[in-house]
């Protein structure tokens, strides 16, 4: 892009501390932070006896092992120890300051040669000892346990060397500007790399510089939290994490491992859960908003393809005082400028470039308005816009009614969407970088929406990122054509890689999995799984009404929108009837061009490409005189030799497992992009919000009965056709080899073999079930009598002695002993209900006295 020189190499800093040990004292908190091989070692102190203040300093040296050695020895007393992995901040409700630390890791995907982590554990430390009499505040409590709703433990992600918060394509193109602040307009760039001299012997000499990135501030969720950490001297203490997903799998291709790496970024600007945020505020920021990035890499070789998922960019809602399913959309703000929708669509520009093609797949044809309004507000817009743009550079608007189009009968859904998919790569391209071929760079991209960006979304982002992982596969070199067959291995990969990821992004804001699924839209789903889609929409529905306004509140409250306070004159966020005013601030505007001048100058020279990529921006930039220093040194950080880690853990181990998964057991044809006939192969399940496989929901369908004929009878054709193969083949192609004939027998190695059990096994194993049978009542309950049962357990029972631990009673479904009243307690039960019970009559008028004396008593 800015750098076509490969002499010159940019490489971005390792964070020196990756992990961290906090020494609790009574005065005082310490953090000792370490390299990871444990080797230098810097060290902060926060002052606990500060009432409601924070107060951190930072040591100015570095240590070494020994000198941190004696300065814990120095301790005083015999302090608590936390082992930790990074720092997520410091955040604060009404009295006193809480420290929050990563306390346990897990690596989910690696990128190049940086690792990526998934948070598993964290833990909130009290900062300030409470060193008064008085009693703690009422509403501190329920503010930790409403911050503490947010679990940290899933679907949070972070990097030491890599900058999860950008692209791929930012993230390898060269710094034009740095500092904090940088005003693009006016600020003098960098000289060009490519004519630079760099002060070098030689004319082809390699020269390393090392720089720290500027995060994207919109996909940082600690961001609030790192506020009192911003001052110290060290940046390598701030850990930022992002939200959403993270996920990698494998492709073997005849020994070549290819990894494909689906990242999520989640933005944290308007979020909230589905029907509280819906549009977007004054700020351009829409509800829902994911940029979704398939990585592709075989080593060196990188390609890149991004798209994102975000509400419909204007002033609407939903009112959900009515509990009904679906309530009724109603604009509620009336932009005739569309200065909301540009301010949005101006940010998408400088970030990816043109053309911006966005993809509508509501409804469009209703017999009642109800999703047409807002997709009539979005082609106005976009209409409205587009005037005051070059004609090479216009958005694109692309109406598809996913809903219409599935109703149809024998209407294959991602058949149609595979022709947009391609039309939409074709104009945006893809990122893609190796040594000694041409940099390609994607300038554009896709923006799809439904009502919730939920079900509808997520199919036709797997339909667009099949697509897109032919034209990757094709350039790395892999296959001939970018097509792609549905049911080889390789699709099945990336179906569930999406599924997933759309399972995780409906769990945060929806209140559930996804309803309807791919095989859904493919008509290929299973008739059984509709009973799994009711009770998707059930569990989304109950989140929706009952508890949604508390995740809201946790929400507001981790990302500092709301900040309790003492001298706050008001009530706090849990009385609040709307937090409208948090997320809608409007922007007064002081600047003086007319609105038809939408898009800034600077993003309009540098268009289609995208000027964030054209003039990156990073915090730090120097130059090394050596590739082999320890915070740019990528392949040490990688390669962790010096450290144990268990097998189960390791990434290779779980790539390996995830590609195991979606390969049958016996085949001949092991290439993964042919179509496999499988007829019984057990579908996986999808991820619950912490990540770990859940018992829910298998891959489902919502439709009609007929689909259910349509997929059994494609089914039926299938097996059919495998058989004709196999037929065909049965002649030509050897006996498969089986473990007997290749390796030795387990008698010759070891000198013993596997035989069935003896009777006197089986015999205590069938007691032993008997037992739990008639202890559960599960041998034959309606017909075994009491005496009978009793004569049964009696018989099992012989030679065998049971020690209750606690007695319950002999009380069972088959009988129920009642139990005994005391004859005081009837008399006094039967003198009750003789008593007469006027409770409707008028009282008399003498009565009033009584009463009026009564209530002066209260």
């Amino acid at each position: 892009m800015n750098n076509e020189n490969p002499n010159i190499v940019f490489n971005p800093l390792i964070s020196c501390i990756q992990k961290v040990v906090l020494y609790e004292t009574r005065t005082r908190l310490y953090l000792v932070g370490s390299n990871n091989r444990e080797t230098r070692f810097r060290l902060l102190s926060i002052d606990r006896l500060a009432p409601n203040r924070l107060s951190i300093e930072e040591n100015a040296n570095e240590f070494n092992n020994l000198e941190i050695r004696r300065f814990v020895a120095s301790l005083s007393g015999s302090p608590k120890v936390t082992s930790a992995y990074g720092v997520l901040g410091f955040v604060r409700f009404l009295e006193g300051y809480y420290l929050l630390l990563v306390t346990k890791r897990k690596c989910c995907a690696h990128i190049g040669r940086h690792l990526v982590y998934t948070i598993k554990d964290t833990v909130m430390v009290r900062v300030n000892e409470v060193t008064t009499q008085r009693p703690p505040h009422p509403h501190e409590d329920r503010y930790r346990r409403m911050f503490q709703n947010i679990d940290l433990r899933s679907n949070f992600y972070f990097s030491y060397s890599y900058d999860l918060t950008r692209t791929l394509q930012y993230n390898e193109s060269a710094p034009r500007f740095v500092g904090a602040k940088v005003d693009l307009d006016h600020d003098e760039p960098l000289p060009d790399w490519n004519k630079l001299t760099n002060n070098v012997a030689q004319a082809h000499e390699r020269v390393d510089y090392a720089f720290r990135s500027d995060s994207r501030k919109r996909f940082v969720w600690n961001a609030y939290l790192l506020q009192p950490m911003e001052g110290i001297m060290l940046k390598d203490w701030l850990l930022e994490v992002t939200h959403g997903f993270v996920s990698q799998s494998c492709i073997s291709i005849f020994g070549r491992n290819v990894n494909v790496c689906l990242i999520a970024r989640r933005s944290s600007r308007f979020a909230g859960t589905r029907f509280l945020k819906r549009g977007a505020n004054f700020q351009g920021d829409v509800a829902n908003e994911v940029e979704t990035e398939q990585i592709v890499s075989d080593g060196q070789r990188l390609c890149a393809f991004t798209q994102m998922r975000g509400s419909i960019p204007s002033h609407w809602s939903q009112d959900i005082s009515k509990m009904v399913p679906k309530p009724q959309i109603q604009l509620d703000i009336c932009d005739p400028y569309a200065q909301t929708p540009s301010r949005h669509f101006e940010r998408l520009l400088f970030h990816y470039g043109a053309p911006l093609i966005m993809l509508n797949l509501v409804k469009k044809n209703e017999r009642r308005k109800h999703e047409s309004i807002i997709s009539k507000e979005l082609k106005t817009s976009i209409r409205y816009l587009n005037q005051f743009l070059p004609p090479a550079h216009r958005m694109k608007h692309i109406h598809f009614d996913m809903a219409r189009q599935s109703r149809q009968s024998g209407g294959n859904v991602m058949e149609q969407l595979a022709i947009h998919a391609e039309n939409i790569v074709q104009m945006t391209g893809m990122f893609f970088k190796a040594p000694g071929s041409d940099l390609s760079l994607q300038t554009g991209i896709v923006r799809t929406n439904c009502v919730d960006c939920l079900d509808r979304t997520n199919s036709a982002q797997f339909a667009i990122g099949k697509c897109a992982l032919g034209h990757q596969l094709e350039r790395l070199g892999f296959v001939k054509s970018a097509k792609l067959e549905f049911d080889s291995d390789c699709v099945t990969m990336l179906e569930n890689l999406y599924e997933e990821h759309g399972d995780t992004l409906a769990l945060q804001y929806g209140g559930s999995q996804l309803v309807h699924r791919i095989k859904t839209y493919r008509k290929t789903a299973p008739w059984g799984s509709q009973g799994n889609d009711v009770m998707q929409t059930l569990s989304r529905y109950y989140s929706n009404t009952f508890s949604d306004t508390e995740k809201q509140h946790s929400i507001n409250l981790f990302l500092g929108i709301y900040k309790p306070s003492l001298m706050r004159k008001g009530q706090p966020i849990w009385e609040l009837q709307t937090d409208y005013d948090m997320h809608n601030a409007f922007p007064p505007s002081t600047d003086s061009k007319p609105l038809t001048d939408w898009v800034r100058h600077k993003v309009r020279e540098c268009l289609p490409h995208s000027c964030a990529d054209s003039n990156k921006l990073v915090k730090e930039l120097f130059r090394v005189h050596s590739a082999g220093l320890e915070m740019i040194d990528a392949y040490s950080n990688y390669h962790q030799s010096f450290k144990w880690t268990d097998f189960s853990e390791h990434i290779g181990f779980e790539i390996s497992q995830l590609a195991m998964r979606y390969m049958p057991t016996f085949r001949t044809n092991y290439s993964p992009f042919q179509r496999q006939i499988q007829t019984s192969r057990k579908a996986r399940q999808n991820p619950s919000m912490t990540g770990r496989s859940s018992s829910g929901s298998l891959n489902s369908n919502s439709s009609s009965s007929s689909e259910g004929d349509d997929s059994s009878s494609e089914e039926e054709l299938s097996a059919s056709y495998a058989e004709k193969e196999a037929n065909n083949t049965e002649s030509t192609e050897p006996a498969n080899l089986t473990l007997a004939s290749v390796l030795p027998s387990m008698e010759q190695v070891y000198g013993c073999t596997i035989s069935p059990p003896s009777k006197q096994s089986m015999a205590i194993y069938r007691k032993y079930v008997q037992m739990g049978k008639l202890s559960s009542g599960g041998a034959h309950p309606a017909q075994t009598a009491v005496a009978q049962r009793d004569q049964e357990m009696a018989k099992i029972m012989r030679g065998i002695t049971l020690r209750p631990l606690s007695d319950y009673g002999t009380d069972s479904y088959l009988s129920v002993r009642p139990p005994v009243v005391p004859r005081q307690s009837l008399i006094i039960y039967a003198e009750y209900c003789r008593t007469h019970r006027t409770f409707n009559a008028v009282p008399k008028l003498e009565e009033f006295d009584v009463l009026y004396q009564y209530v002066q008593k209260l």
